[in-house]
């Protein structure tokens, strides 16, 4: 065939017109800036209509479809129907709502389309900052390793491995034979299940991740954990780590983190700490007691798009010992390596330290963000966010008909509505329908939890919009809704 002919069948995916998607891409960034101006006159949330669900029944598009059609689709029938954890009343789980700049951050990055693994590029550079700026705020030895993942599921994973390899360094080419007895891992019972996933993934198994009680306060109990070491050896197990929470998913509580350094370092053992939401406060002065220990981890992990409200995904994992960490990783293969100059030249490459190779520019958001809106603002609304979640909770003891169920450490508020009369079997359905109603009639979003079997509505403050009048709005609506349950049964 001839090169004249097999010219006219070459194909691309980008535009034959570039001003009309020049002209669409200004009107979806005007629709979006729009979308996050009024976030405050929508409801906190729409069930998506039948309509809506039926259009993402549609048979798979063998023909192309015109951009602003397909735009359309998704203007009417997903945007409306978001998660909408922009509102300023989601406190449910504990998901941060992004930033306007966030979202251009984004928008640059995957313009530029970055594969940010490997090669002598800015995006390796940036993300090398990032984790410096990381170690600084954490207080980690400039000396450490770090990488950013989607989040604190993969990044605790991601310092488990480590750990399993600081344990035995021939189990990443024997597997677990290579070990002598069982591998055992402690926390407490208050760990995410995130932790659990991972010890099952690296093939430690939920079994032998030791579930250690906790006290009233929702803290793991520093004398069974040396009970439980102490037996554990004795029945031939192998303590290989320990896990530390700072703020746990269900109440915040913070792990008394210089006790198990110590305890670790006695002992021998890996202290990670999960720190997904309840690290960041360390930028406070005032919160440094609290999280005293943080820094001696030998692991940390924790997320951006919470409690810093990074768009997501971002999140963050810190290792102490970075000849460790990469060993834990790197593996030789010839179509990686790299060279004195030209593309395949630069940093390390950062599938040395992780599973991933294919990694987006996640990098950029939050580089973005931290030099347009600094630690201050960040330091500013971290404050107000642990203002209004303790004025939250002075609303619920003030307030006849509410319960406050657990202390309040951090910036999660769990509470239930009781009128006085009814068993807790009753109050977890009553508080559980109170809850779908504050969801189904768009008025706010917290979420739930279960703390000694009794059923509790969980605020999760991790919001940049909300104002302590939305904590009113919440508080009088749960006793509207739970007088109107009450009185109608």
């Amino acid at each position: 065939m001839k090169k004249d002919a097999l010219l006219t069948e070459e194909k691309t995916l980008d535009p034959q017109d570039w001003s009309a998607l020049n002209e669409l891409g200004h009107r979806m960034l005007d629709d979006l800036f729009h979308y996050l101006e009024t976030v405050r006159q929508r409801a906190v949330y729409t069930k998506p209509p039948t309509a809506a669900i039926a259009s993402t029944e549609e048979a798979l598009p063998e023909m192309p479809q015109d951009a602003a059609a397909v735009y359309k689709d998704f203007f009417s029938n997903v945007l409306p129907y978001n998660t909408n954890n922009i509102h300023p009343r989601f406190w449910a789980w504990v998901q941060g709502g992004g930033t306007p700049f966030g979202m251009l951050a984004d928008m640059l990055a995957s313009g530029m389309n970055a594969n940010v693994s490997i090669g002598d590029n800015m995006p390796m550079h940036v993300e090398k900052q990032v984790i410096n700026w990381s170690k600084e705020i954490m207080g980690f030895p400039a000396t450490a390793s770090g990488l950013l993942l989607s989040g604190a599921s993969l990044a605790n994973i991601t310092a488990l491995v480590v750990a399993r390899h600081f344990a035995n360094r021939e189990i990443k080419t024997k597997g677990l034979q290579a070990v002598r007895g069982p591998l055992t891992i402690y926390g407490s019972s208050e760990t995410h299940n995130c932790v659990l996933k991972g010890v099952e993934v690296i093939g430690i198994g939920s079994d032998h991740f030791r579930k250690v009680p906790v006290d009233e306060n929702y803290r793991i109990r520093i004398d069974i954990l040396k009970r439980m070491l102490i037996e554990d050896r004795a029945a031939g197990y192998i303590p290989f780590c320990i896990v530390g929470n700072a703020g746990t998913v269900n109440t915040g509580a913070i792990d008394p983190l210089d006790e198990l350094a110590a305890i670790a370092r006695k002992e021998k053992l890996w202290l990670h700490v999960d720190g997904a939401f309840g690290a960041i406060p360390r930028l406070l002065p005032e919160f440094a007691d609290r999280l005293k220990g943080l820094e001696l981890a030998d692991s940390l992990s924790f997320d951006f798009h919470k409690w810093m409200y990074v768009n997501y995904e971002a999140a963050c994992v810190l290792i102490r010992d970075p000849q460790l960490h990469r060993e834990a990783f790197a593996s030789a293969v010839n179509y990686l390596t790299l060279h004195e100059r030209g593309l395949s030249a630069g940093p390390d490459s950062l599938n040395n330290y992780g599973m991933e190779l294919s990694r987006g520019f996640k990098a950029l958001k939050i580089w973005m963000s931290l030099k347009h809106h600094g630690l201050e603002s960040y330091r500013a609304l971290i404050r107000q966010n642990l203002q209004q979640a303790q004025y939250l909770a002075e609303l619920i003891q003030l307030r006849p008909g509410l319960e406050l169920m657990a202390p309040v450490p951090l910036n999660i508020v769990c509470f239930r509505y009781d009128p006085g009369h009814c068993t807790d079997k009753e109050l977890n359905a009553l508080n559980r329908e109170i809850l779908m109603r504050l969801h189904e009639q768009g008025i706010a979003a917290p979420s739930y939890t279960v703390l000694n079997g009794r059923y509790a509505i969980r605020a999760a403050i991790t919001n940049h919009r909300s104002r302590f009048v939305d904590f009113e709005l919440l508080v009088n609506e749960i006793v509207r809704i739970g007088n109107e349950l009450t009185q109608s049964s």
